[in-house]
């Protein structure tokens, strides 16, 4: 019980320590978040697209 003990004072000494980010910063970063999110979405859904057309003109054309 004692390990515990000072496993958690230990955890809330390193918490109190932490550089939380301001409101202002969480925004910021959350919009990047969602902005590199989309990005990645719709180029991997253009080449998804992309490819699949060419399998289907190229590859499908004889079957």
């Amino acid at each position: 019980m004692g390990a515990l003990m000072g496993f958690l004072r230990e955890a809330k000494s390193e918490l109190l320590r932490v550089n939380w980010p301001n409101r202002k910063e969480v925004i910021r970063y959350t919009l990047m978040v969602v902005g590199i999110s989309l990005f990645v979405a719709i180029f991997l859904g253009t080449l998804d697209m992309a490819f699949g057309w060419l399998v289907e003109n190229y590859l499908l054309q004889g079957v």
